[in-house]
């Protein structure tokens, strides 16, 4: 479903016409927030015109520099709760079943919408916490709502059929509030099966504007899903020593769309263990790169 015109008629007015350099994907629409502490990252490989870059990773500079107290609470500079004011815990019912999600920016009438997928053992808390995982979800926060969007931290209560079913009814309860404009969907590590099943749902891959994986299982059937058929960006992040699941599976996955010329984009952190995307990603420019790709 066609929808960027709802979110870009404002926010790309003026905006440097897209190449197609990975270095221009964090341009666009989403607005900046501490990019100078997030985005700075050394780049030790690219291939494919940068779609594909290994990005230096040290876990001493990394999470030991960054954070107070290592993988619990990161430095305050990385951090601003602005977005706190706007942030909520509701239960939604849908499909007849109630899903607990966090919400941070307006109920209706966002400009757009990023919903976060947690792993096993996690829950709607992990996509909000403010200060572990380096402060990359407050900055996620941040760069949502600073742009008008509405951002959602569901509860997945299974990783089968019947919690897919609810992220499903999740996007299409997004979608109504915002107007049909643009849906984001972001799987980290387990989650990465609601992904899987969600693109392979015609229906609901319609409300979507794309998906960034984190961590997460490979899909070797991507390229046939109606996700896939439609076109629709994908940008994978994943620590190149993952233990849970190698990263030399999404590596292959990558490749297959790249060649056919899918707009895709992966970003490899070199030595990084499975939570390393999470803590690591430049969440704006994945956004830019789905919210600009898919046109």
């Amino acid at each position: 479903m066609s929808t960027v015109h709802f979110f870009f008629g404002t926010l790309l007015a003026g905006m440097v016409a897209l190449t197609a350099s990975a270095s221009l994907a964090q341009e666009g629409p989403i607005k900046p927030f501490k990019d100078e502490l997030f985005s700075r990252f050394e780049v030790l490989e690219t291939k494919d015109g940068g779609a594909y870059e290994m990005i230096d990773y040290q876990e001493l500079r990394d999470i030991n520099g960054r954070d107070s107290e290592p993988e619990r609470r990161v430095k305050n500079a990385y951090v601003a709760l602005g977005p706190r004011r706007v942030q909520e815990n509701e239960t939604l019912a849908l499909s007849g079943r109630t899903l607990d999600v966090t919400r941070v920016g307006p109920s209706q009438g966002g400009a757009f919408t990023v919903i976060f997928i947690h792993g096993r053992g996690g829950d709607r808390r992990l996509g909000v916490n403010d200060y572990t995982f380096g402060g990359n979800f407050n900055r996620l926060k941040n760069l949502v709502t600073a742009s008008g969007g509405t951002y959602y931290s569901p509860s997945v209560k299974s990783f089968d059929d019947k919690g897919a079913a609810d992220i499903a009814a999740l996007i299409r309860y997004a979608s109504e509030k915002s107007a049909g404009r643009p849906i984001i969907l972001a799987c980290a590590s387990m989650g990465g099966f609601i992904c899987q099943a969600v693109s392979r749902d015609a229906t609901t891959i319609r409300f979507l504007e794309g998906m960034v994986l984190l961590g997460g299982p490979p899909d070797p059937g991507l390229p046939s899903t109606p996700f896939a058929k439609a076109k629709l960006p994908v940008y994978i992040a994943h620590g190149s020593a993952d233990s849970v699941y190698a990263a030399s599976g999404q590596t292959e996955i990558y490749r297959k769309l790249q060649s056919a010329g899918y707009p895709v984009r992966m970003s490899v952190f070199n030595t990084g263990g499975h939570g390393t995307p999470i803590r690591m990603i430049d969440w704006r420019k994945a956004l830019n790169f789905v919210l600009i790709a898919h046109k």
